[in-house]
């Protein structure tokens, strides 16, 4: 789970340098996925010690959770956007659902894994 972490932050990075290159370096918000995948991918490093692991990935899973929440609208907005409906900033909605689907994919298989590692120490 730890290199899933580590990709998680590095896509994260990269999602939110193009993001905020691709609309004309006008507003810090478009780095919000860069802040949040520097923090994932710290966590991502820190997990490979086995010490800190569960710690890591955990704090990892609520900064995803918390990613997801954050950007949820901006999926539903896709969908809007999609249907051919106008939206504010259609760049912004489409750069906050590929967080919101990075985000769910991430926690999906978090879970997936935290219950795998319960079965294997019953």
């Amino acid at each position: 789970m730890a290199n899933t972490t580590i990709v998680l932050g590095i896509i994260l990075i990269i999602l939110g340098l193009v993001s905020f290159l691709g609309m004309g370096m006008q507003s810090v918000t478009a780095l919000i996925p860069t802040f949040f995948g520097l923090l994932i991918l710290a966590l991502g490093f820190l997990a490979r010690k086995e010490s800190a692991r569960k710690m890591a990935i955990h704090i990892a899973m609520g900064l995803g959770l918390l990613g997801l929440i954050g950007t949820f609208s901006g999926l539903i907005n896709l969908f809007a956007l999609i249907g051919g409906t106008e939206v504010a900033r259609p760049a912004a909605v489409i750069a906050q659902a590929i967080m919101a689907i990075l985000c769910m994919v991430y926690l999906i298989l978090g879970i997936r894994s935290f219950i795998e590692a319960r079965k294997k120490s019953v």
